[in-house]
């Protein structure tokens, strides 16, 4: 049996190749090779190998190897046919690339023992012509997972949360849904963390979110800067306040707000190399959907403006340790001379 998982939805991929393992009794029988830095004929020739003591053999290719440049499945195809390569390209004998590779494999799973069972997984969706995803759609099965949106995010938050014994109050779905997104690897933990707190069979309430899902307060808060940025000062009044309302400790809000200022001088200047957002996200350790906000935000600010916010954060953060001035009082002269 061959398995194809591919989509843009990594977490449901692997969750699926998860479920997939659980199945089969594979003993000793199990490798798992990254394709970005297998040989195709190591693969073929495990495949190839009977299993030991078990009935079936499970081989697991994580990812495929990087296209070369100009590269292209048609550079493959073209020399499969008998004719001569053009100018430029390899023949499929010597082809080492991602096309290469996946063409083997393709033509492999069509003489693959009956005891092996094959899972590629790759974290992007193939396109129709793809020769992983023919092969897949004639003699196995292809799986794809795309990230869920809108209605169909709350759908999986929903009902991520039965699954693991609770239920979710319709207007905690909806604000995991608007601060997170659809990472739903980091949703995952949220929502395991909120079901422990609650207790099985209990209700996950916006209260609960709240107080426990410190992505979402950070998200909160970056809608306040996001404010600050668009200036707004009223918005960002109304949203210090409630989370004020809410509990967060004022020294708390300012290091986190400070904390978020300074990344967004570190993603300006990323960004101003010529960076996106997941390498963005990658180099600075931060979460996808932060990065993506943060590029969002830089381009109200210039440089000076930044760093000009920043010193007023450090000067608010020294004032309010000194008792010089209320939180609150403090917090709102910030508000309103944030940027100036």
């Amino acid at each position: 049996m061959f398995y194809l998982l591919h989509g843009e939805d990594e977490f449901t991929s692997r969750e699926q190749l998860k479920h997939l393992r659980s199945q089969g009794d594979f003993g000793f029988n199990q490798d798992t090779y990254m394709g970005a830095e297998t040989d195709i004929k190591t693969v073929i020739m495990t495949s190839d190998t009977l299993p030991f003591l078990s009935e079936q053999r499970l081989i697991i290719i994580d990812g495929l190897p990087k296209k070369k440049r100009g590269e292209s499945a048609a550079s493959v195809e073209d020399t499969s046919k008998g004719g001569k390569a053009k100018k430029g390209r390899k023949s499929s004998k010597s082809a080492t690339g991602r096309a290469g590779f996946e063409k083997a494999l393709a033509e492999h799973v069509t003489t693959m023992p009956d005891t092996t069972i094959l899972i590629v997984l790759v974290e992007e969706v193939l396109e129709s012509s793809n020769a992983l995803l023919k092969a897949a759609e004639k003699h196995g099965k292809v799986i794809q997972s795309a990230l869920p949106k809108g209605a169909a995010l709350d759908k999986w938050i929903t009902g991520r949360a039965r699954n693991i014994g609770v239920k979710i109050a319709p207007e905690a779905t909806s604000l995991l849904a608007n601060f997170i997104g659809n990472n739903l690897r980091l949703l995952a933990n949220e929502l395991d963390k909120l079901a422990m707190y609650v207790g099985v069979g209990s209700t996950i309430t916006v209260n609960d979110v709240r107080q426990l899902s410190a992505q979402v307060q950070e998200a909160r808060i970056f809608d306040l800067t996001d404010a600050l940025a668009q200036r707004n000062r009223k918005q960002a009044l109304n949203i210090l306040h409630d989370l004020l309302a809410d509990g967060e400790p004022p020294l708390k809000l300012i290091s986190t707000i400070t904390s978020q200022v300074r990344s967004l001088l570190l993603v300006k200047e990323l960004a101003q190399k010529g960076m996106r957002g997941g390498q963005i996200s990658s180099t600075l350790g931060i979460a996808p959907f932060i990065a993506d906000k943060a590029l969002r935000q830089v381009g109200n600010f210039s440089v000076p403006q930044l760093e000009n916010a920043y010193r007023q954060l450090l000067s608010t953060d020294a004032a309010l340790k000194r008792s010089r001035l209320t939180p609150e009082l403090a917090l709102d002269l910030l508000v309103v001379n944030f940027g100036l």
